[in-house]
């Protein structure tokens, strides 16, 4: 089932970033679906997170997609060459977002395949943020997408794990942040191959 636009509203966005966890990220692009279940994220807190591209409450062209109803998604090129995906959580001017940072490849493997050239059994296809995208055929035309539309979208399928299941640890690549580098606001699917720096973590969820 196709999550609802009320799902993202929820202002907890710790509690996304590890809900999220085992739903099916879509796309479908000139009639390619391509599917990938979430195994790891990080979650962005908006004004008060030094980590966040709205830290302080700025607001450019490209940080104004964050501050919309939660329910779209914000893409953005990272160091020139990747494109992320996050998904933009709670209400409307809190601007959250949960980065989906790998999925392990579900449907239209072959399509996976020919986007990153390599066999969708090799674990770098989709883990890490960009290579995430690049195997989903995300770039920045699908930046502000509805996530209840047709062209990006995520369902639940009833995959649930148990707290020992999800290890908690801080983000990467965020040393800027100074003290907020240090939060355990990145969560992912224990032992699952498709994580991305699986030995940095703290603790397990419990």
């Amino acid at each position: 089932m196709k999550l609802p636009r009320s799902y993202y509203a929820d202002q907890d966005v710790l509690f996304l970033a590890q809900d999220l966890l085992g739903k099916i990220l879509f796309t479908e692009i000139n009639g390619n679906i391509t599917a990938g279940i979430i195994v790891e994220t990080e979650a962005y807190f908006g004004v008060q997170d030094k980590a966040s591209h709205a830290y302080g409450g700025r607001r450019t062209d490209r940080t104004e997609t964050l501050y919309s109803h939660g329910g779209v998604s914000y893409v953005y090129l990272c160091y020139g060459i990747h494109h992320l995906f996050n998904v933009v959580t709670s209400v409307k001017d809190e601007p959250h977002a949960v980065l989906i940072r790998a999925v392990e490849p579900l449907l239209g493997k072959e399509t996976m395949e020919l986007r990153r050239s390599m066999p969708a059994s090799r674990a770098a296809i989709s883990s890490g943020p960009g290579s995430a995208a690049k195997a989903l055929g995300i770039d920045r035309n699908f930046n502000k997408k509805d996530l209840t539309g047709n062209e990006i979208w995520i369902e639940d399928h009833g995959i649930r794990y148990d707290p020992d299941e999800i290890i908690a640890g801080p983000r990467i690549g965020v040393a800027y942040a100074q003290e907020d580098a240090l939060l355990p606001w990145r969560f992912f699917v224990k032992d699952n191959k498709y994580v991305s720096k699986p030995n940095k973590a703290l603790t397990m969820l419990s």
